[in-house]
């Protein structure tokens, strides 16, 4: 075995030859070898794809998020708008119901003769055209249907020949503004006989 060893000893180590195990290979004069510039520039076109890729996925993404906060605020405007009207309704709704017992003395003093060429009926005529303009409606008409949606029902009268409730007499004139009841109508309602 000992000769064995020594011709271990004699044998000098084996070197890996040039493009083996990741070494890189270069020509006589130390540069580079075309195989290393080959690779070398496919790494780069491949990073540049990559980069690119990348780029258009983050552009697209946001895109997608701009055209999203931009719905998101025409909703919002919308919905602002929206409650801003139904704010204004109701306010101007409260308004109104808050004045309809003045005008109700009006209407009682107009139906006596106590306007007729007085001052009042000016402030009287500016009231009314003031209401019309945001379209106050009065409700409860002599002969028309009875709505329970729209009519208070303070009397019932028995009528002979009457086929369905109708609306006999108005007590107080109800009032409606757009699609809003402000105050129903109390009336006395003509009913048919059993």
């Amino acid at each position: 075995m000992a000769a064995n060893d020594k011709n271990n000893e004699d044998v000098p180590p084996t070197e890996p030859e040039e493009g083996e195990a990741g070494e890189p290979t270069s020509t006589e004069d130390g540069e580079p070898s075309l195989a290393d510039e080959a690779t070398e520039s496919n790494a780069e076109d491949l990073l540049e794809s990559l980069l690119s890729d990348i780029e258009r996925n983050l552009v697209e993404e946001y895109k997608d998020r701009a055209a999203r906060a931009e719905a998101e605020l025409a909703n919002f405007r919308s919905r602002v708008e929206r409650d801003r009207a139904a704010n204004r309704d109701a306010v101007i709704a409260e308004v109104i119901r808050a004045l309809l017992p003045a005008m109700d003395d009006l209407e009682r003093a107009d139906s006596h003769g106590d306007l007729t060429g007085s001052p009042l009926e000016i402030v009287a005529q500016k009231i009314r055209g003031g209401f019309d303009r945001f379209g106050l409606a009065t409700v409860g008409v002599v002969g028309e249907a009875f709505d329970p949606n729209r009519h208070a029902a303070i009397a019932q009268i028995p009528t002979a020949g009457a086929t369905s409730e109708t609306v006999a007499d108005v007590i107080e004139v109800g009032y409606i503004l757009g699609d809003r009841l402000l105050r129903p109508a109390k009336v006395a309602v003509a009913a048919p006989t059993e």
